[in-house]
C-alpha cells in the first residue's frame, strides 16, 4: 500500500477509475499530480491491471512494460498487418481488467488501434473496443508529442487518419470516420459515429506553483495565447545575469533544447573542476535494451568532487521518514569513496548508494488465474546525472526553484517552451539566455482542436 495522500479531485478521479468500467483520459497542466494519481492507482486498485508506456524509460518510471513488449507488436507501422499472438501473450491479455497507459501523448494513432486490435483478437471479443478491457490513459498533449512519421508511414497516416495523435485513432473516432478516410476495421463490428466513449478528465489543482499570476502566464503559454504583456513580463524577469559561483552560489541548471548544448556545458564545467575524475560504470543484467536511450541513467557516470548533480529518482527513505531528496533534486558532490557518493543538498550531506532499476514483464499465473510481474532485467547505477545542464525533454516531470532556459535558435517542437517554463516553482527563478520570441510559443493545431472539443463536451 502506498501512503501517498491524494487531493480531493485526485481521489474523485481514482474512484471513477476504480468503481466503473469507463475509459478515462487523465490530463492536466504540469504539476497537477498525474504521476501521483497513477502511482496511487497502481498500488491501491483491486483490479487486475497492466501498466505500460511507449518508451523504455517511461515504462521504467511507472514500473511497467513497454507497449510493444507487452502486446508483442512489431516495431514501425502496424496498419493491417496480421497480429501474431502466442498462447502466453493471449493468456496475459485475457487476464487484464484495466490497461493503464502512461505518457499516452507519445502514442500514435496507429499504435493505439494496434492495442485495440490485439485485445479484441486475444480475448475473442471483436465487437467490443479493447476486447472489453477498461483503458486508463495519462498524459498531456500540450507537453509531449509522438515522433512524427516519415516517408511511406507518413503517407499512410495521412490517407487513413485525421492526425497521427492517439486521440484520432479509429477506436475513438469510430468506424464511419475510418471508412471516410479510406480504411476499414476488418472483421470488427461498427463502432458507431463516435467510436468508443472516452471520459476526459483534467486535473486542475497545481501543486508545483503557488503564485496565481505565474500559473495564468504558464497556462497562456500552454495554449499559445501569450500576449505582448505576458511575453514582456517573462523577458523582463529573465533578462538577468545568473549568480556567479565564485561568490559561493551554486551554478543554476540550464535547460536547453539540444543534447549537444547540454553535453558541452556539462563537459566544460566538469573539466574546470580541480581533482581526479572518477567513473562509475553501471551493471546491466538481463534484456534491458541497447543504447543510451534505453537506460535510466548514464552507463558511465563521470564525476569529480564539486560536480553539480541531479537525482534521478525519489529517495527510498525509511517508512514514515520524509524523503531526503526527490527526482530532480539538485546537489553538489562533496566526496567519492567507499562505494558511495556524498552529495550536499541545501547544506545537508547524504551518502548516496547505487540504485537498481528493474525492468518488468507481465506473466500469467494459472494457479491464481492472475497477472504477475517478473523481473527480466536490472540496471544498477548511482541515481545521479551531471546537472549543470539537462535537455528540456529530460527535464519532463522535474521541479526546479531556479533554471536558465536556453532555447538556442528556437523551440523546434510544440510544447517545448511550456515544458521548460513550467519546471519552475516561481517566476523569480527564471533566467533566459535570450528573450522569448513569438515563434517559441508553439501549439500543435490538432491538439488545440481536440482539447477544445473535449472541453466543450465536458461543459
Amino acid at each position: 500500500m502506498t501512503t501517498t495522500a491524494l487531493s480531493a479531485e485526485q481521489e474523485a478521479l481514482f474512484r471513477l477509475i476504480e468503481d466503473t468500467r469507463e475509459h478515462v483520459f487523465v490530463t492536466g497542466r504540469a504539476g497537477t499530480g498525474k504521476s501521483t494519481l497513477l502511482q496511487h492507482l497502481a498500488w491501491n486498485t483491486s483490479k487486475q491491471i497492466a501498466v505500460c508506456a511507449p518508451t523504455g524509460v517511461a515504462a521504467l518510471n511507472v514500473e511497467g512494460q513497454t507497449i510493444h513488449s507487452l502486446f508483442r507488436l512489431p516495431i514501425g507501422l502496424i496498419a493491417k498487418t496480421e497480429l501474431e499472438q502466442s498462447d502466453a501473450t493471449r493468456r496475459i491479455l485475457n487476464a487484464i481488467d484495466t490497461l493503464v497507459i502512461d505518457e499516452v501523448s507519445m502514442v500514435n494513432a496507429d499504435l493505439m488501434d494496434g492495442i485495440d486490435r490485439s485485445l479484441r483478437q486475444a480475448r475473442g471479443r471483436r465487437s467490443e473496443p479493447f476486447g472489453g478491457v477498461q483503458v486508463v490513459m495519462f498524459g498531456d498533449p500540450y507537453q509531449l508529442a509522438p515522433v512524427p512519421p516519415r516517408g511511406d508511414e507518413l503517407r499512410y497516416i495521412r490517407d487513413h487518419y485525421r492526425s497521427f495523435w492517439f486521440f484520432d485513432a479509429h477506436v475513438w473516432t469510430g468506424r464511419q470516420d475510418a471508412l471516410a478516410a479510406g480504411s476499414a476495421l476488418d472483421g470488427f463490428a461498427d463502432l458507431g459515429p463516435f467510436g468508443a466513449q472516452l471520459n476526459i478528465r483534467e486535473l486542475t489543482e497545481i501543486h508545483r506553483q503557488n503564485d496565481p499570476a505565474f500559473k495564468a502566464m504558464l497556462n497562456a503559454v500552454r495554449h499559445g495565447r501569450v500576449t505582448a504583456d505576458i511575453a514582456g513580463v517573462f523577458n523582463e524577469t529573465g533578462a538577468r545575469t545568473p549568480p556567479d559561483p565564485a561568490d559561493g552560489e551554486h551554478p543554476i541548471i540550464t535547460l536547453a533544447t539540444r543534447n549537444d548544448i547540454v553535453n558541452n556545458i556539462n563537459r566544460r564545467h566538469l573539466t574546470e573542476l580541480i581533482g581526479r575524475e572518477q567513473t562509475a560504470t553501471a551493471e546491466v543484467s538481463g534484456d534491458f535494451g541497447r543504447g543510451d536511450a534505453a537506460y535510466p541513467a548514464d552507463l558511465e557516470l563521470k564525476l569529480k568532487v564539486g560536480a553539480q548533480v541531479m537525482f534521478l529518482r525519489n529517495d527510498t527513505a525509511a517508512f514514515g521518514e520524509p524523503p531526503r531528496w526527490v527526482n530532480g533534486t539538485i546537489g553538489t558532490v562533496v566526496r567519492i569513496a567507499g562505494g558511495t557518493v556524498r552529495v550536499d543538498v541545501d547544506g545537508e550531506e547524504f551518502d548516496v548508494e547505487p540504485a537498481v532499476w528493474e525492468r518488468f514483464r507481465y506473466a500469467y499465473d494459472p494457479g491464481t488465474k492472475s497477472l504477475t510481474r517478473e523481473i527480466v532485467a536490472e540496471f544498477t547505477q548511482f541515481p545521479l546525472r551531471l546537472a549543470w545542464a539537462v535537455t528540456i525533454h529530460k527535464s519532463q516531470g522535474k521541479t526546479y526553484d531556479r533554471a536558465i532556459i536556453d532555447l538556442g535558435t528556437g523551440a523546434f517542437a510544440p510544447g517545448q517552451t511550456y515544458v521548460a517554463l513550467s519546471r519552475l516553482t516561481s517566476l523569480d527563478g527564471l533566467y533566459l539566455t535570450r528573450p522569448l520570441r513569438p515563434s517559441d510559443i508553439r501549439v500543435d493545431p490538432d491538439v488545440a482542436r481536440w482539447m477544445s472539443l473535449a472541453r466543450d463536451a465536458a461543459s
